[in-house]
């Protein structure tokens, strides 16, 4: 019976993240200059090399950008947020004192708070986003009838107001 040895994670280059998660090498370079992603490791050529926690943390930046329409503030705030509460669990376990583990969970509650009005705010953004494009479409939809019975609609047609 063999006992391997643990497997090393592969580091990748940036080239290599960039063509993984679809980013630009510039925007990971941006990523890290805004404290948002650290790399994993420097290579002895100073290359920076990226594990597969970075290219989930990539991947969610980038969710949170581009899917969901966060600023890189909001999603600074979040990643922050999720390593506090990772260690704030730890601080948690490593004590039975009542009062440091209500501290623990103060701020625990603190930052998920903050969370919920992060989203909060953007699902308000969101919402009136939609509002106003169904008002558009309705105008439009309105035009279209007019143009469709014949009569001439009295004024934009591009719907804009």
């Amino acid at each position: 019976m063999s006992h391997d040895a643990p497997a090393i994670p592969k580091l990748l280059r940036i080239q290599e993240v960039a063509a993984e998660t679809g980013l630009t090498m510039r925007s990971i370079r941006y990523y890290e200059e805004m404290g948002l992603l650290a790399p994993a490791a420097r290579s002895e050529g100073a290359y920076r090399l990226f594990d597969t926690d970075d290219l989930e943390r990539l991947r969610f930046i980038a969710g949170l950008r581009n899917d969901a329409g966060f600023s890189l503030a909001e999603i600074g705030q979040l990643l922050e947020d999720e390593q506090t509460r990772q260690r704030n669990r730890e601080r948690f376990r490593a004590t039975a004192d009542p009062a440091e583990r209500a501290a623990v969970l103060g701020d625990a509650l603190e930052r998920v708070e903050r969370q919920i009005a992060t989203l909060e705010r953007k699902r308000e953004r969101l919402a009136d986003m939609i509002d106003d494009a169904q008002r558009r479409r309705a105008h439009l939809r309105g035009h279209l009838e007019d143009v469709l019975a014949g009569r001439d609609p009295q004024h934009d047609t591009a719907g804009e107001r």
